[in-house]
């Protein structure tokens, strides 16, 4: 078993103290690569959940009466500490979430960003001054923090998620109860730890473990509260619509991001070699298990052939196996039910019809490991047009042109990102402005970054992630009418 970090921390944090569960309970958390037990943590309940929230609220107080520099500075400190720490931080990443050590890597510092740019953007909550409406009168709007506040983040980005959240919260005032991915706690753990180590004073920011069955208490522990005053989702569109459903009782404040089922289009206009490159990391990255991967890939007639005979040379060079594993490119999946998924999609899309190229089945490796795989024939009456394959599976279906592709592109009820390659300058902001997503990728497959926006359109969410208007979700607005300014005698 690979070396753990001296800083990692198999208790949760609440109010400032390392805890157990009240139950005892413990979860497993394993290695999806070998199946192996990297630790154990709580299965905290209900009865904990409460007692995080209350000590945030004890927490708020003072947190939100500091300057929005003192804020920052501790910010600053979280994001150096996690850069100083990037290679034990990736490593446990690779080991709990299975990528990539390199992509780990590469995820360490997408994460430490967001504590470096919202610190700064906690600065800039501005407010407005109006004209008044009466001569004795002026009007100020200011923004404020909410309060406590609840985070709930997925296993497949499990440092990125924890502080895309928790930075702009934190750094508008409030304070946040976060509850893990039952697959990937370790890594909000480790985060939290760095978290004391640099001053982040107690209950700020507190951490609730628990697995699959302890998610529904917790999470109605959070909704419930009267105190938390929102809840920021990472997950499934069918997890994130119950939420909301639950928190419009007493209209606790969402912001979800959910699922995706994401164009990558390529036109023949189109830079080859670049739109190679774009989807091998859209599809491929992370073993395909990320919201805004390359779902659905349609190709222009003209060069549909070429194109695949290329993608197909590309992903059998992709080496398969450990993360830590010298020039690994592809992992594990997360475990057994979504290597289930996975061979169901392919299953459902052969019997229809659709021609595997390379791949189509589980890896000699053994486990949840799956080979790349390329498909053509994609039609809508296959499962794997509908639904996220959340695995290595390339899908591709030919257009004939550019009204199709928009067409088929726009054929869901997700939103989040799009993708096309094209060189025709009309032709791009035609389809970009037709596209209904919250993101485009044009010319490029690598669209996450803190100061962009981040988020969906229909039922891939609400709100957005990052950037200036990422903070604003997590502050409300106040208007004070200063009345009684009489002129003077």
């Amino acid at each position: 078993m690979a070396q753990l970090p001296e800083f990692l921390k198999t208790e949760c944090l609440v109010g400032g103290r390392w805890v157990s569960a009240n139950s005892g309970d413990r979860l497993d958390v394993l290695d999806p690569a070998t199946g192996d037990v990297l630790a154990s943590v709580p299965r905290m309940g209900a009865a904990d959940t409460r007692d995080a929230i209350d000590k945030a609220q004890i927490a708020h107080e003072e947190w939100s009466s500091r300057t929005a520099a003192d804020r920052a500075d501790v910010l600053h400190r979280w994001a150096a500490a996690m850069r100083a720490d990037a290679d034990d931080l990736a490593r446990l990443m690779t080991l709990e979430q299975g990528k990539p050590f390199s992509e780990s890597l590469v995820e360490i510092e997408y994460a430490a960003s967001f504590f470096s740019w919202f610190a700064e953007e906690g600065r800039r909550l501005y407010g407005d001054i109006i004209p008044p409406h009466r001569p004795d009168a002026r009007i100020l709007v200011t923004r404020n923090s909410l309060g406590v506040v609840g985070g709930i983040t997925p296993w497949n980005f499990p440092s990125a998620m924890v502080t895309r959240k928790a930075a702009p919260a934190l750094a508008a005032g409030n304070c946040m109860v976060l509850k893990p991915a039952e697959a990937t706690p370790l890594s909000a753990l480790a985060i939290a730890a760095l978290g004391e180590r640099v001053g982040v004073p107690p209950g700020v920011f507190n951490v609730v473990t628990g697995g699959r069955e302890e998610a529904p208490s917790i999470g109605k522990a959070l909704i419930d509260s009267p105190v938390v005053r929102k809840i920021g989702f990472t997950g499934s569109t069918a997890v994130g619509k119950q939420l909301m459903r639950d928190c419009a009782s007493d209209l606790t404040k969402v912001s979800l991001e959910l699922g995706g089922n994401a164009a990558f289009i390529v036109f023949d206009d189109a830079d080859i070699d670049a739109a190679l490159e774009g989807v091998q990391i859209c599809k491929f990255r992370n073993a395909g298990q990320t919201c805004i991967a390359a779902n659905r890939i349609l190709v222009q007639e003209s060069i549909h052939d070429k194109f695949v005979e290329a993608l197909c040379a590309r992903a059998q060079e992709i080496k398969v196996g450990h993360g830590l594993e010298q020039d690994t490119g592809q992992g594990p999946l997360i475990d057994a039910r979504g290597l289930e998924k996975v061979e169901r999609l392919v299953s459902d899309a052969t019997e229809k019809g659709a021609r595997i190229h390379i791949g189509g089945r589980p890896h000699g490796a053994g486990g949840t490991f799956f080979e790349p795989t390329v498909m053509t024939g994609i039609t809508p009456a296959m499962d794997i047009s509908h639904e996220e394959v959340f695995g290595p599976v390339a899908a591709i279906t030919s257009f004939k042109d550019e009204r199709s592709a928009i067409g088929m592109a726009n054929d869901t009820p997700y939103g989040l990102a799009g993708y096309f390659y094209s060189r025709d300058v009309g032709r791009i902001f035609r389809v970009a402005d037709a596209l209904n997503t919250g993101i485009v990728g044009v010319n490029t497959g690598l669209i996450s970054t803190e100061v962009a926006p981040f988020g969906g359109v229909k039922e891939s969410g609400i709100g957005r992630e990052g950037s200036k208007y990422g903070i604003e979700d997590w502050t409300e607005l106040k208007y004070i009418c200063l009345a009684g300014l009489e002129a003077a005698a």
